[in-house]
C-alpha cells in the first residue's frame, strides 16, 4: 500500500549542444549525461547546467555535416573509460573520455540499426541493415553473425507426445466450438511501427531477446537466444504486437505492447516464447502508441512511453502529438499506475532508468530539455491522534485512489473501502495535517490540478467488497466528498507551462495553506514556498504562489509536525533546515537545525524517509536512508531498518532481523536510544515482537493499538503490539476507565491481574466503581479466576521508567486474599443476591480456600431462597460452585462441617452412586457426636482435629488415640490435649521418648522422660549422647551409690575419650571417679599441658613429672617437627608442580589461539567451529569417566566428588586440585601456632630450651615460606584462566562448551574460595622472646 514520493525534480533546458539531440547515457562515475546527436556527442552536468564537452564527428566523416546524419544508440563503459556510438551509417565509434580520442573499433557496410550491450558490459550485439545480427566482444572481437529470422522454433522447442488431436482438447469456457474455428490470419505492424529490430538483454547477461518484423507475416515476432547465440525459442504468433519490448532484469518475463480489438495492452512472455500476463492502459484503443517500455534496475517498477495518435488534421497547431511517461508497479497481482507525466507537446527524444539508483528516470526531450525525476516509496497515511481518526490509507492508481479507513475495516489490497474517481491521473496524496480534520485530503493531478476531499459525517455510502467463493461483505461507512478544486498558479503567470510534477514535497499544513518545493533559478537551487487559496470569488478558484524563498542546495525531503508547528527540510547533502514560516508578521526564512547543544544536524547520508519527534523535551529529527540506516538528528541509530512510524509518543520501527519494536520516546532518552541496537531484549520485553520476514508498517490505528503491517507479496497483517497495548490500558487504567481496559485485555488475552497490579492502592480505593463499570457477573468472575500472587509488572509486563504505575502491593497479607476480601466486602453491601456467585468466587480463590463459608451460604439459599429477582438459586449457586471446585474436593470438604444436610444437597448434585455414600453416612449418624467428629476427621486425613475429637470420647478409646499419635507422629499435639500430671500424659510421652531414640535424637528424648518421670530411660539417653552433667543429675535422682556411680563416671570418661573430649574426661575422673592419676593422663593425651601440672601439684603427684609428663613433652615435639617437616615439604612439591602445570597450559592455549584464528578472509566464519572442537577435544579423555554419575549411588556420588580435583598428573582440573591442597596446608600450619605456644612453654619450663628452639624456628620458617608464597600461587587473574565455565557477556565458545560438559559430568564450578588466597593470622604472639 504504497505510492512512488518523488524527492527529487531537475530541469535544465538553458544550454545547447551539438544538432539535434537522438539518444542519451548516463556516467555513472561523474554523474554527467551524454547525449548523442546528428552532429557529435555533447556532455553535460545537470548539476551546474553546463557543457562539460563537445565532440564533434564530421570532422572524422563518421556523420554528415548536412544534419541527416543519425546516432543509433550510445552506451558509457565505465571499465574503458570511454563511451561507445553507434551510427546509421554502420560505423562503431570510440571514444575514450580521458584522452578525449577517437576510434572506429568497426564498420559495418549495410549499416546499423541498433546496439545493445549485455548488463556485465562483456558482450555487444549490433543490428545490421540487412536484418542480421553480430555480436562482439567487450573489445570488439567478432563471436558471431547470423541471420534474425530462422525457421527453427530454437533449443526450447515443445515436445508432442501424440496423445490426440487439438481438436479433441479441452478448450475451457470457449467450449468444443473452438476447435471448429479457424485460425485468425495475424494481421501486419501497425503503420506507426518503425520497423527496427528491438534488442533486450535479461539482468544475468545469459539470454537476450530480439523483436523483429517477420517477412512472411508483417508483423512482430520475439525470438530468444543465448550468450553462445544459439537459438532458445520463437514467440508464438501473436497479432497486434508493438515495437516495444524489455526484459525484466529479474529474469522472469519480456515486457511488450499488444494492441487488441478492444483494448490496448502491455503483455508479458515467458523465456520459452508464450504469454504470460498483461494488463490494459487507460487510453482508448487507437488513441495512442507505445514507443518504449522500460524496467528499473530492481525490476519493480515499469517506465511506459507514449505518445498520441491524432491525425495531422486532428493534432494541435504544431502538428504534434501529446507525450506521457507512465510509472507502473505490480502488488498482488494487480497493476498500480502510480505516477503519470503528462509532456504535453514537448516531444520525449530518450528516455532511460538511472543504472545505480533503482528510482531515477532520466529524460532528454526536443529542444535540449533534460529531466531528471528521483521518487523513492511512501505510505500516504492520516495523521490523527484520537478515536475520531479512522486511520486512512490511500493508494494511487491512475485516475482513480483506493482508499481504506483500518479503524473499520481492514481490506487487503488490491481491494479498499471505496475509491474517488478523478478526471485525471494522480501523482500525489496530501492528508490534512489538522488533528481536527485528518480524514480530509488533497489530490494532485497531472493536469496541476489539486482537488480537496472533505470528510462528511452526513454523508454515507455503502461499501461492497468481492470475496472469493462468497457474496461480498457490505460495510457502511463516511465517505470523504469533492468540495472544491484548485489550479496552481505562480506569480510569473507561467502556471500553463509548469513542467511535469515541477512541484513537489506538497504538505497540506492548514485549511487553507500548503507547502511546496521546486527547483530554484538553477538545479543546484531550491525554493520553498506557500500556496495559499485565492480569496477573489470572481476569479477561478487558484493555489497562489506566495512568499518563495531560495535555498542553496537540492530539497529532497520536507517533514511537518503539527504539535509543534515546524517544518524541516532536508538537503541533497544530508544538512537539516528549519524552515520558519508560522509567524505571520515576519518574512519566511530557513535556518539551519541545530541541537539543544547548537551543533548543526547532519545526516552523513541523504535519508528518504524522515520525520519529527520528541525525545528528551528536544525537537528531533528521524532519517532512513535507502540502505536502511536510520538516524536521529546527526547519530546513527541502527543500520536494518526497513520502515518506521512516530505514533503519539511512540516510535515503531520493523527490522531486516524480523522483529518489529516500539519505544516510548517519553520515557526513553537519547543515548538509550543510540545504543539499544547494541542491548539485548529482555525475556518478556514488550517492546520487540517477531513479524514474518519483510515486513513493513503501513499504519498505527490511533488509541487502538493496531499496528497495520505489509508483507513483501501485498498482503496485510494485523497486530497489537504490547507496547501499544500495554500504553493504552495503563491510560484506561489512570483513567479509572475499568470497562474499556476489561474489554481490551479479555480481546487481546493481556492478564486481568494488570487492572490490579497497575495501581493497587487506586483499585482498592475504587472497588465499587469497578463493580459498577463491570456490570457483568461472568466478567467478575472472569477477573477473579485470573488472580495470581504474582505481580505482573515485574516479569510479565514490566513497568517502563517514570509510568504512573507506582504504588507496589501493600505488604501486609497476600494479594489474592486482599482482592478477594476487598470485592466481597463491597458486593455484600451493594447487592449480595446480585453478585452471589462472584461472592462465592471470592471465598474458592483465596489462598486458602473458604469451602465451608462458601457450602454454608448454598445451604442458605436453599433454606431462605430470597425473593430478589436477581437472586440466583441455591441450585444454580451449587451447580457453580461444582464448577470451580472438584466434587470429590467439594463433597469432602462438606462432609468436614459435619452438616449431613450440606452433604446430601452436594452428593445429590454429584455424580457419586448413592451406594457409595448412604452407608457411610448412615453409619456416622448413629454415632457419638465426638467420635463421629473423630470418624469423619480421620476419613480427611485430618489428624489433628481427629485425635481432638477422640480425647473428648473417654478413656476407653485412649488405645486408639494412641495408637493414630504414633502412626502420624503427631506427639506434640497430642501432648496439648491431657494435663501433665495424667496417665495418659506419660503413655504419650514415653512413646514419644521412644520415637526420639529411634530417630537418635538422644539428648531431646532424656528430656522428654525426665519431664514425665521415667529417669531410668532418661539416664540411658543422656549416657548415650555423653550428656554428663545431665546424667549426674539422674544418678542422683536416682540415689545411685558411690560404686555405681564411680562406674557411670569411668564408663563417661571412656567415652568423651573417644570423642577426644578429654578436658571433660579429666573432669569426671578427678570429681566423681577420684582417679587423680587418669585425670592426669588424660589431660597430657590432650596436650593440657598447664592444666595437668596444676592437678600434679594439687594432689602430690610430682613423681608423674618424669613417669609421664616429660616423656609426653617429648613425643609431642617429635610429632611437631615431623608434621611441620612433612607439610613443609609437600607444600614445596606442590607449589613446584603448579607451577609446571600453568606453564603447560598456557603453552597449550596459545597453541590453540594460533590455529584458531587465522589470517585468511574467512578466519570469521572458522573462529566458532574450531573453538567449539578445541573445547571438546581438550576434554574428550575425560569425558566419559563421569557421564554416568548421575546413575550412581549416593555413596559413589561422594566418592566421584573427591576425585574431581585429582592430584594425578596430567588430570584435567590438576591446578584446581593443587590449589585446593596448598590452601588446606596452609591453613593447617597456621592454626598450630596455639598449640606450639603452649607446648614451647612446657619446655622452656623444663629446660628443654634447645628442643624448644628447634621447633620455634622450623615452624617460623614454615610460616615466612607460606606468606611468600601465597602472590605467586594465587595470581590476579588466576580465576578466570583456571575456572572451566565462563557464562555471561565474557562468554566464548569454548566456555559455554566446557560448561555443557561440566553439566554432564555431574559437576558443579568451583567455590570462590578455592580461588582466594588465604590470610595468616598474625594477631596470635606464640613465639617465646627468651629463646
Amino acid at each position: 500500500m504504497r505510492n512512488l514520493k518523488l524527492l527529487q525534480s531537475l530541469h535544465c533546458d538553458g544550454w545547447q549542444g551539438l544538432g539535434t539531440p537522438q539518444c542519451l547515457t548516463i556516467r555513472t562515475d561523474s554523474g554527467t549525461v551524454l547525449v548523442g546527436s546528428d552532429l557529435g556527442i555533447t556532455e553535460l552536468d545537470p548539476r551546474t547546467e553546463q557543457v562539460v564537452n563537445k565532440v564533434s564527428l564530421i570532422e572524422e566523416a563518421f556523420l554528415p555535416e548536412d544534419g541527416t546524419g543519425c546516432i543509433v544508440a550510445i552506451e558509457d563503459l565505465p571499465d574503458q573509460e570511454s563511451v561507445c556510438v553507434a551510427t546509421a551509417s554502420g560505423d562503431v565509434i570510440l571514444y575514450n573520455l580521458n584522452t578525449n580520442q577517437l576510434e572506429c573499433v568497426g564498420s559495418v557496410d549495410s549499416g546499423l540499426t541498433g546496439m545493445s550491450w549485455s548488463p556485465d558490459q562483456e558482450l555487444v550485439i549490433l543490428t545490421t541493415g540487412q536484418e542480421t545480427i553480430i555480436m562482439m566482444t567487450s573489445n570488439f572481437d567478432p563471436v558471431m553473425e547470423f541471420k534474425i529470422h530462422q525457421d527453427e522454433f530454437g533449443e526450447g522447442k515443445f515436445i508432442t507426445v501424440g496423445w490426440g488431436k487439438k481438436e479433441t482438447q479441452f478448450h475451457g469456457t470457449e467450449g468444443k466450438e473452438a476447435a471448429l474455428h479457424k485460425l485468425v490470419e495475424v494481421k501486419p505492424a501497425f503503420p506507426w511501427d518503425d520497423h527496427k529490430l528491438r534488442v533486450t538483454w535479461r539482468g544475468d547477461g545469459q539470454l537476450f531477446a530480439v523483436s523483429a518484423i517477420c517477412p512472411m507475416t508483417g508483423s512482430r515476432k520475439l525470438r530468444v537466444w543465448n550468450r553462445e547465440c544459439v537459438l532458445q525459442s520463437t514467440s508464438e504468433l501473436v497479432n497486434g504486437l508493438e515495437q516495444a519490448l524489455c526484459w525484466k532484469p529479474s529474469g522472469s518475463l519480456i515486457a511488450s505492447a499488444q494492441r487488441k480489438l478492444n483494448k490496448h495492452s502491455v503483455v508479458f512472455f515467458e523465456q520459452n516464447g508464450l504469454l504470460h500476463g498483461e494488463f490494459p492502459l487507460p487510453f482508448e484503443k487507437d488513441q495512442v502508441k507505445v514507443n518504449e517500455l522500460l524496467w528499473n534496475s530492481e525490476s519493480n517498477v515499469l517506465a511506459i512511453w507514449l505518445e498520441d495518435l491524432k491525425p495531422a488534421d486532428e493534432a494541435n497547431k504544431n502538428g504534434q502529438q501529446n507525450t506521457y511517461v507512465q510509472l507502473w508497479t505490480v502488488g498482488n497481482y494487480h497493476w498500480y499506475l502510480k505516477q503519470s507525466l503528462h509532456f504535453g507537446c514537448q516531444r520525449i527524444v530518450s528516455l532511460m532508468w538511472d543504472p545505480e539508483s533503482p528510482y531515477q528516470l532520466h529524460v532528454l526531450c526536443n529542444g535540449w530539455c533534460y529531466l531528471s525525476y528521483n521518487w523513492h516509496w511512501t505510505t500516504d497515511r492520516s495523521n490523527g491522534h484520537d478515536s475520531s481518526d479512522f486511520a486512512n490509507v490511500a493508494v494511487i492508481n491512475g485516475d482513480k485512489v483506493h482508499v481504506t479507513p483500518f479503524r473499520q475495516m481492514v481490506v487487503p489490497p488490491p481491494m479498499c473501502a471505496y475509491h474517488l474517481q478523478l478526471p485525471c491521473p494522480v501523482n500525489q496524496i496530501m492528508f490534512s495535517s489538522d488533528p481536527q480534520r485528518s480524514n480530509d485530503l488533497a489530490l494532485l493531478t497531472a493536469d496541476n490540478l489539486i482537488s480537496i476531499y472533505q470528510a462528511d459525517t452526513d454523508v454515507n455510502q455503502d461499501s461492497f467488497l468481492n470475496a472469493i467463493g462468497g457474496s461480498g461483505l457490505t460495510k457502511h461507512l463516511s465517505a470523504p466528498k469533492l468540495v472544491k478544486t484548485y489550479r496552481i498558479h505562480f506569480e510569473d503567470g507561467k502556471s500553463d507551462s509548469l513542467k511535469p510534477l515541477k512541484l513537489r514535497f506538497i504538505t497540506w499544513v492548514k485549511e487553507n495553506r500548503f507547502l511546496g518545493v521546486f527547483q530554484g533559478p538553477t538545479t543546484s537551487q531550491s525554493i520553498v514556498c506557500q500556496l495559499i487559496t485565492s480569496s477573489d470569488e470572481n476569479q477561478e478558484d487558484t493555489l497562489c504562489v506566495r512568499t518563495p524563498v531560495t535555498v542553496d542546495g537540492q530539497i529532497i525531503n520536507l517533514c511537518y509536525n503539527h504539535k509543534a508547528n515546524t517544518v524541516a527540510l532536508e538537503l541533497s547533502n544530508g544538512l537539516i533546515l528549519r524552515y520558519l514560516w508560522a509567524a505571520e508578521p515576519c518574512e519566511p526564512c530557513v535556518k539551519p537545525w541545530r541541537t539543544a547543544a547548537g551543533c548543526l544536524v547532519k545526516f552523513s547520508q541523504p535519508c528518504v524517509e524522515t520525520a519529527l519527534c520528541t525525545i528528551e523535551e528536544e525537537e528531533m529529527v528521524l532519517g532512513l536512508t535507502e540502505r536502511s540506516r536510520f538516524f536521529v538528528n546527526a547519530a546513527e541509530m541502527a543500520s536494518n531498518i526497513t520502515s518506521f512510524i512516530v505514533y503519539d509518543e511512540f516510535l515503531l520501527f520493523t527490522t531486516h532481523s524480523h522483529t518489529c519494536r516500539c519505544l516510548n520516546l517519553r520515557t526513553i532518552s537519547l543515548k538509550e536510544l543510540l545504543h539499544l541496537p547494541n542491548s539485548d531484549s529482555q525475556p518478556n520485553d514488550e517492546t520487540v515482537r517477531r513479524t514474518e520476514r519483510g515486513s513493513r508498517i503501513v499504519t498505527v490505528v490511533p488509541q487502538d493499538a493496531k499496528l497495520i503491517l505489509q508483507m513483501p507479496r501485498g498482503n496485510l497483517e494485523v497486530i497489537h503490539h504490547r507496547a501499544l497495548i500495554l500504553a493504552q490500558l495503563r491510560k484506561y487504567l489512570d483513567r479509572l476507565k475499568f470497562k474499556e481496559a476489561f474489554e481490551c485485555m479479555r480481546k487481546l488475552r493481556i492478564n486481568l491481574n494488570l487492572i490490579y497490579d497497575h495501581n493497587p492502592k487506586v483499585f482498592l480505593e475504587n472497588v465499587e466503581n469497578f463493580l459498577k463499570q463491570i456490570s457483568s457477573i461472568n466478567y467478575i468472575n472472569l477477573f477473579l479466576t485470573e488472580l495470581k500472587e504474582e505481580d505482573v509488572t515485574k516479569k510479565m509486563y514490566p513497568c517502563v521508567p517514570n509510568s504512573s504505575s507506582s504504588s507496589s502491593a501493600p505488604e501486609t497479607g497476600n494479594k489474592v486474599d486482599i482482592i478477594c476480601d476487598a470485592l466481597r466486602t463491597t458486593m455484600e453491601r451493594i447487592n449480595p443476591h446480585k453478585y452471589c456467585l462472584s461472592i462465592l468466587t471470592c471465598h474458592v480463590r483465596k489462598r486458602s480456600p473458604e469451602l465451608d463459608t462458601a457450602l454454608q451460604k448454598v445451604h442458605e439459599l436453599r433454606v431462605n431462597p430470597p425473593s430478589s429477582p436477581e437472586a440466583v438459586s441455591a441450585e444454580e449457586a451449587l451447580k457453580y460452585l461444582l464448577f470451580l471446585v472438584d466434587v470429590n474436593e467439594l463433597y469432602d470438604y462438606a462432609v468436614g462441617t459435619y452438616d449431613f444436610d450440606l452433604v446430601m444437597m452436594v452428593a445429590e448434585k454429584s455424580q457419586k452412586d448413592p451406594k457409595e455414600y448412604l452407608p457411610f453416612l448412615n453409619k456416622l449418624k448413629k454415632m457419638e457426636t465426638n467420635y463421629q467428629r473423630y470418624t469423619i476427621d480421620k476419613y480427611l486425613k485430618r489428624y489433628k482435629k481427629a485425635i481432638v475429637h477422640l480425647s473428648k470420647c473417654g478413656s476407653q478409646h485412649f488405645v486408639e488415640l494412641l495408637n493414630l499419635v504414633k502412626d502420624q507422629k503427631i506427639y506434640s499435639d497430642a501432648l496439648k490435649l491431657f494435663p501433665v500430671k495424667s496417665r495418659e500424659y506419660k503413655d504419650i510421652s514415653i512413646a514419644f521418648g521412644e520415637y526420639l531414640i529411634d530417630k537418635q535424637h538422644y539428648d531431646q528424648a532424656g528430656l522428654i522422660f525426665t519431664r514425665c518421670g521415667e529417669c531410668e530411660k532418661a539416664m540411658d539417653a543422656f549416657l548415650l549422647c555423653c550428656s554428663w552433667q545431665q546424667a549426674f543429675c539422674m544418678a542422683a535422682q536416682l540415689h545411685y551409690t558411690e560404686d555405681k556411680v564411680i562406674n557411670v563416671a569411668r564408663t563417661i570418661s571412656g567415652r568423651l575419650k573417644e570423642q577426644r573430649r578429654y578436658s571433660e574426661a579429666a573432669l569426671i575422673l578427678e570429681q566423681y571417679a577420684k582417679d587423680y592419676e587418669e585425670a592426669i593422663t588424660s589431660l597430657l593425651e590432650g596436650g593440657d599441658w598447664e592444666e595437668s601440672l596444676r592437678l600434679i601439684y594439687k594432689y602430690n603427684r610430682t613423681d608423674i613429672l618424669e613417669t609421664n609428663l616429660k616423656p609426653s613433652i617429648l613425643e609431642a615435639h617429635g610429632n611437631q617437627m615431623a608434621f611441620l617437616d612433612s607439610q613443609k615439604t609437600l607444600f614445596i612439591r606442590h607449589k613446584s608442580r603448579l607451577k609446571i602445570v600453568r606453564e603447560i597450559k598456557m603453552k597449550a592455549q596459545e597453541e590453540f589461539l594460533d590455529e584458531e584464528v587465522g589470517d585468511g578472509q574467512d578466519s570469521d566464519l572458522y573462529s566458532e567451529r574450531s573453538s567449539l572442537r578445541s573445547a571438546g577435544g581438550m576434554s574428550s579423555k575425560y569425558s566419559h569417566s563421569n557421564s554416568r554419575i548421575s546413575a550412581r549411588s549416593s555413596k559413589n556420588r561422594r566418592k566421584a566428588e573427591r576425585k574431581k580435583h585429582s592430584l594425578k598428573e596430567g588430570s584435567p582440573m590438576e591446578d584446581v586440585a593443587l590449589l585446593e591442597a596448598l590452601r588446606e596446608i596452609i591453613c593447617t600450619v597456621d592454626k598450630l601456632t596455639g598449640e606450639v605456644h603452649n607446648l614451647l612453654k612446657v619446655l622452656v619450663l623444663f629446660c628443654f630450651d634447645d628442643l624448644a628452639s628447634e621447633l620455634q624456628q622450623i615452624l617460623e620458617d614454615t610460616l615466612q615460606l607460606m606468606e611468600k608464597s601465597i602472590p605467586d600461587i594465587w595470581q590476579s587473574d588466576m580465576k578466570r584462566s583456571t575456572l572451566g565455565p565462563v557464562l555471561g557477556p565474557d562468554s566464548t565458545a569454548n566456555s559455554i562448551t566446557a560448561s555443557l560438559q561440566w553439566s554432564q559430568s555431574g559437576m558443579t564450578p568451583h567455590q570462590d574460595e578455592i580461588f582466594v588466597p588465604p590470610k595468616l593470622n598474625k594477631n596470635v604472639k606464640w613465639k617465646l622472646n627468651s629463646l
